[in-house]
């Protein structure tokens, strides 16, 4: 990831964060990246492996802010209803739509080779090592969130999830003609 892209991301966090440590970064993502590899080589059922990515997504990400992130200025006009809505239809869709992602690493496995500091949070470097296919680097963005890390960020192969994500919740608020709860009816559908 360049310095840029880096630095754009950092300063679209609201505050900054807390006193967070590498080697906190690190085990997060490696107890993160252990879920994951036991869901992904577990055997089970599509749906089933789903609901996982998603208790996986909300143990380990910051839902909230990404949730924030990902409907931009919407965010402050949306009631606390609505927003708790957005967010709650949010994890699903991401747990669904990266859940199809890592389903294609079965018989493979997730392995974390480096960590280091950018700005406000940490940047933790995975490799995936599929069968049959060239490895790969997953990138992890690390925060603090009320006093615990999480994770707020990831790149698969180069694509941002948060820019990804927000081009993607635009266009659906787009088609919604603006209506947020519409949007939050389609998140729940999609994925």
């Amino acid at each position: 990831m360049t310095c840029l892209a880096a630095g754009a991301t950092a300063l679209a966090l609201p505050g900054r964060g807390q006193a967070l440590t590498t080697a906190e970064a690190s085990n997060l993502i490696n107890r993160l990246v252990t879920d994951i590899n036991a869901v992904i080589n577990s055997g089970k059922r599509e749906s089933a492996m789903y609901q996982e990515f998603e208790r996986i997504f909300g143990t380990y990400a910051d839902v909230p802010l990404i949730a924030q992130m990902a409907l931009g200025p919407d965010w402050r006009v949306a009631s606390t209803p609505q927003r708790r809505a957005f967010a709650g239809a949010f994890q699903s869709y991401i747990s669904r739509k990266y859940g199809q992602r890592f389903r294609e690493f079965i018989g493979g496995e997730i392995r974390v080779t480096g960590t280091q500091p950018l700005k406000s949070f940490y940047e933790v470097i995975s490799v995936a090592d599929l069968r049959g296919e060239a490895p790969f680097e997953v990138r992890w963005h690390v925060r603090d969130s009320r006093g615990q890390p999480k994770m707020f960020n990831l790149f698969i192969e180069g694509v941002n999830m948060l820019a990804t994500e927000r081009t993607e919740v635009r266009a659906m608020l787009d088609r919604q003609g603006g209506n947020l709860d519409a949007l939050i009816a389609e998140l729940r559908r999609a994925g």
